[in-house]
């Protein structure tokens, strides 16, 4: 249970802080953060948790990250439900705390709420199949390098800093497409109080991270197959 409650707490972080950037301090020019600041403070919240539940439930936050190190042999089939519910119930959580503080403006207006979209609802445009490649390819990315900086071989101690930059770095190449989920989780939570559109193409952020995170697993175990740990 320890580990659940950690998953929640880090996954509600990590949609406040992220999320919350793009909805609050984004939209402000004075404030000069734009998509560059957004992408920092998505990884900043993956650091930062890295180090404060690490030891606890392993941080992944995201049912994307569970799934993959399923896949890769470094998670317990028991355990990836109850991680995946917990994320997604954080994820809600963290969403519900950025939705009473944004309806606190005259108008109650939440716009977009930073949810994940594709066509119309890309911010740049993109299509539904640019918006597929990106979340899954980048899902690949960002599960291989964690799987390769949580290696017991891997220098200890550096793994938080290599997966936070690595999370900054897919925000950067893929805000313009889809407003970047690579975490069905944190696009649930959003989603549900966007309502809509973001129900209708929610499915793309779940399928598309998925397929990444498994082929990840499948590709790491793979490579490091007959090595010692």
């Amino acid at each position: 249970m320890k580990s659940y409650l950690a998953e929640f707490i880090g996954t509600a972080w990590l949609v406040l802080g992220g999320c919350g950037s793009a909805v609050l301090a984004a939209g402000f020019p004075e404030l000069g953060i734009g998509f560059v600041g957004v992408s920092f403070a998505f990884g900043l919240t993956v650091l930062t948790m890295a180090y404060a539940i690490g030891h606890i439930s392993g941080c992944h936050l995201n049912p994307a990250v569970s799934i993959g190190l399923w896949a890769g042999g470094r998670f317990e089939t028991n355990k990836l439900l109850p991680y995946i519910i917990s994320q997604v119930l954080g994820g809600i959580a963290g969403a519900a705390i950025l939705y009473l503080i944004v309806t606190g403006t005259p108008g109650n207006d939440i716009g977009s709420f930073a949810a994940n979209g594709y066509g119309d609802h890309s911010p740049g445009g993109f299509s539904l199949l640019s918006g597929f490649v990106t979340e899954a390819v980048l899902t690949f990315v960002f599960l291989f390098i964690i799987l390769g900086s949580t290696y017991v071989k891997a220098p200890a101690g550096f793994a938080g800093i290599a997966i936070g930059l690595t999370l900054t770095l897919i925000h950067l190449i893929s805000i313009p497409v889809t407003n970047t989920s690579v975490n069905p989780a944190r696009s649930t939570s959003q989603a549900i109080f966007v309502g809509d559109w973001a129900i209708g193409q929610l499915w793309l952020f779940w399928v598309a991270p998925i397929i990444g995170a498994l082929l990840a697993g499948f590709v790491y175990k793979f490579l490091k197959l007959g090595k010692e740990d």
